[in-house]
């Protein structure tokens, strides 16, 4: 599956995508970020409700393809502005964690 599938699948807005076609292989749920840092698989993507800019740290540490922001959350400005600077895919849906992965 690519970003651009999971994009199509969810109606999800854009808050920056620099790779479309780069192939999702896993998936984690969970808003806890030392766990994100330590069990979020690489290439994968990320189901949260956090919007802070913590959450471009941890996506680039833990190389995670893709970062769906969940339940309408949208990121703040810092977090929006760091997505950019740093070439992170992020996305955000109105979608709950649980519709947003049953729906891929």
């Amino acid at each position: 599956m690519t970003i651009d599938s999971i994009i199509q699948a969810l109606g999800a807005r854009i808050i920056n995508i620099e790779d479309p076609k780069r192939e999702i292989t896993a998936g984690y749920c969970g808003d806890f970020l030392s766990n994100v840092i330590s069990k979020a698989p690489a290439d994968s993507v990320w189901f949260t409700v956090m919007n802070n800019q913590n959450v471009a740290a941890v996506q680039t540490l833990a190389d995670i393809a893709l970062t769906v922001i969940c339940e309408g959350v949208e990121p703040d400005a810092t977090l929006a502005a760091r997505v950019k600077e740093r070439g992170l895919n992020m996305i955000v849906t109105d979608l709950g964690v649980y519709e947003a992965v049953r729906k891929i």
